[in-house]
């Protein structure tokens, strides 16, 4: 009887006990796959280690249009005045490495780009689904790879859905998003909020914010936590949040920069942002429900 009673324990301490859902798999040939609960994010390191789809379940929010140069989640160095247009190769679209090591192995993906002919950088991108299935962390790392010292900042850029229900919104007054009214934010409970509308020209915004940027579509929230950075502290004519809206109904880009620093020969930066994804009750609108939800989540 007593070992009836252990078998029992057992078997109802095992079904009781949380599945991990969090898991790295893939290879550079078929492309990487990164679990954290519900949400499913997929890199492929042979583009540029771009992430190409950020999914909570069959839900689709990154674009999956493939304009030239324009597409999937991407890493920049900012500001884009060193390099102007197109992005850098080796960070954007080359192909990176995967330095993975065996103790990382199932736990994160690092992927390292080629030294930039352009630029003294190279490039380094970890992703992380968090232990306990909330976010995918996505850190970058900046090398300096010259003989020189460089100042540099980071720069994520992420082409979502341009949905009928898009709103996107952060922590800023309007009057201080520039050019003033180019697109057309309002404010409402002590944000800035952006409802998708089109226009026949490209259009984009600089920002100071308070360390995150939130999208939402259909019945998803989508939230981008990073470092706060002060409007003294971006690249010269760079802001901490940019938006950027493309001509007609295709997509928008939701961009954010970390600080810009010297580095130093051999020296490098290293910048996190975390990704969240989380189900909405009911359809997105401006409100302080909205806004608490995203302080709660990324508390």
């Amino acid at each position: 009887m007593k070992s009836y009673r252990i078998f029992v324990a057992l078997v109802a301490a095992a079904i009781l006990a949380p599945v991990s859902a969090q898991t790295v798999e893939g290879s550079v040939d078929e492309g990487f796959t990164i679990k954290a609960g519900g949400v499913t994010m997929t890199v492929s390191a042979k583009e540029g280690g771009k992430i190409m789809s950020y999914k909570y379940g069959d839900q689709e929010m990154l674009s999956q249009l493939r304009p030239a140069n324009q597409y999937g989640s991407t890493f920049w160095t900012s500001p884009q005045k060193e390099w102007n247009w197109p992005p850098v190769t080796e960070f954007d679209r080359a192909a990176y490495t995967d330095e993975t090591d065996a103790a990382s192995a199932g736990k994160s993906l690092v992927l390292t780009s080629q030294v930039a002919r352009k630029l003294p950088f190279q490039i380094q991108k970890r992703y992380t689904p968090d232990p306990k299935g909330k976010f995918i962390s996505v850190a970058y790392t900046i090398i300096n790879k010259g003989d020189a010292a460089r100042q540099v900042a980071p720069w994520e850029i992420s082409r979502v859905v341009a949905d009928e229900t898009a709103l996107i919104f952060f922590d800023a007054p309007v009057d201080g998003i520039t050019p003033a009214g180019l697109i057309p934010f309002k404010a409402e409970a002590d944000a800035s909020w952006y409802s998708f509308e089109q226009a026949p020209q490209n259009r984009k915004i600089n920002s100071d914010g308070k360390g995150w940027l939130a999208y939402a579509a259909g019945n998803l929230l989508m939230i981008k936590k990073f470092d706060d950075i002060t409007p003294d502290q971006p690249a010269p004519d760079e802001a901490e949040i940019q938006v950027y809206v493309n001509q007609g109904k295709t997509y928008i880009e939701l961009e954010s920069q970390g600080e810009y620093k010297t580095l130093q020969p051999g020296e490098s930066l290293t910048w996190e942002v975390k990704w969240y994804l989380v189900p909405l009750k009911e359809a997105p609108a401006p409100s302080k429900k909205l806004l608490k939800l995203v302080r709660k989540t990324i508390k």
